[in-house]
């Protein structure tokens, strides 16, 4: 596909051009040896940033804030590129398919960003090398966690769309998102299971499922939420997940497929 982001978006004012002091706080210069990894995972990326300070915000992870007492993690920068991945995915998703409805254009936009896409794109970008996390996170395997990967991602996606405006964001989201519109397109890759199932409640039993969050472990910034869902009377799970999105969309999988093999 031959895509390029419209003239409306790309004529958005640069924020880039806003005094960072002003509008983001400092960035600490990183050391001369994590200057070279972060000029190795440029080119990697295919990216280029000119704040190195403001890339290396993007993998610091708020364990690592929480045990050094450090003022500044990426979850600012994440909440951000979440906002610049969907505006960007949306669009790529509306040329894509231009019979789609928009009921249709939202259930492959939540295909195409979630978790197990966001996280298989970040380890390929090698983001997982890059991650600076706190002791505890790192004995507990968390630079293989998908949650993480995903944020740290949607992180860098957030840094690079601060630091060289939204045309750069596009390219860089369109190298690794262009490819799953495509598996998508051939009904080829995820399924949309809360939907599935909800589509095959209602048709069999005429009632919806029923979600229930049955407990929530770990410590306030590692949560893992367990959800059941019952449908026409039968409990599946429960399963987990990293937030409550997860653990329902897991839960869903299950039901959907003992379901189907009835």
């Amino acid at each position: 596909m031959n895509l390029k982001p419209s003239r409306t978006l790309t004529n958005l004012s640069n924020p880039s051009k806003v005094n960072r002091r002003d509008r983001h706080g400092e960035f600490p210069s990183p050391d001369p040896g994590r200057k070279k990894e972060l000029a190795a995972f440029q080119k990697t990326a295919g990216i280029r940033f000119k704040s190195p300070g403001l890339l290396n915000l993007s993998f610091i992870h708020r364990s690592l804030t929480n045990e050094t007492g450090c003022r500044q993690n990426n979850e600012r920068l994440e909440f951000l590129g979440d906002s610049v991945l969907g505006m960007i995915c949306a669009e790529l998703l509306y040329q894509k398919f231009p019979e789609k409805t928009e009921g249709e254009l939202a259930k492959l936009k939540s295909v195409a960003v979630c978790e197990d896409i966001l996280s298989v794109a970040a380890l390929s970008l090698g983001i997982d090398a890059m991650l600076l996390l706190g002791k505890g996170e790192e004995l507990t395997g968390g630079r293989q966690k998908k949650a993480i990967l995903a944020d740290t991602l949607e992180a860098v996606i957030g840094a690079l769309y601060l630091d060289s405006g939204f045309k750069s964001a596009f390219t860089f989201v369109s190298r690794f998102f262009v490819p799953e519109i495509e598996k998508i397109s051939k009904n080829n890759y995820h399924r949309d299971y809360k939907s599935l199932l909800q589509e095959f409640s209602m048709e069999n039993f005429r009632t919806y499922p029923v979600y229930n969050l049955v407990k929530r472990s770990g410590p306030d910034h590692e949560q893992v939420f367990w959800i059941e869902v019952t449908v026409n009377g039968v409990v599946y799970g429960p399963c987990s997940g990293r937030n409550k999105k997860t653990a329902e969309r897991e839960a869903a999988r299950t039901a959907w497929q003992a379901l189907e093999e009835l």
